[in-house]
């Protein structure tokens, strides 16, 4: 009975890797989520370049110990109708870290972002129809010690 059982294992696992191979299984909903992604990086970075300097509260460290966990924060609670809230990390392999679609919210976000190595960090925030920023070096040292 178990010889059977692995027989029909193993037909179905090759049957499976063919059809794989031959790219009849893929997933193109994740595909798609990652063309999504990258076109609106791109978007946010046109939008970056064209940012006049923003009035709102960016914090982040001169110098991350660990590039797994950068603190960040972002204040425009000052600012009204605050529509999006959007970080790029230039020097990462997708730029955009994070952004925060708001609707009747408080303009105040905190994050913890990855970053790769020593990169310039835009903050934009957009209210009234209008893309503001305000941009930072962070420093990502092993051990922190800034060497």
């Amino acid at each position: 009975m178990e010889r059977r059982l692995f027989l029909k294992s193993a037909m179905v696992a090759s049957s499976v890797a063919t059809a794989i191979g031959a790219g009849l299984l893929t997933p193109s909903a994740v595909f798609a989520q990652k063309a999504k992604f990258k076109t609106l990086s791109d978007t946010t970075k046109s939008n970056a370049a064209s940012a006049s300097t923003g009035s709102f509260k960016f914090k982040a460290p001169q110098i991350a110990e660990n590039g797994a966990v950068v603190p960040m924060e972002v204040d425009a609670s000052k600012i009204d109708n605050v529509s999006n809230i959007s970080l790029l990390v230039h020097n990462n392999q997708t730029p955009l870290a994070a952004s925060f679609n708001l609707s009747g919210a408080i303009g105040f976000v905190s994050v913890r972002v990855k970053m790769a190595q020593t990169s310039k960090i835009d903050a934009l925030v957009s209210a009234n129809g209008s893309i503001t920023k305000v941009s930072k070096e962070v420093k990502v040292t092993i051990g922190g010690c800034g060497g």
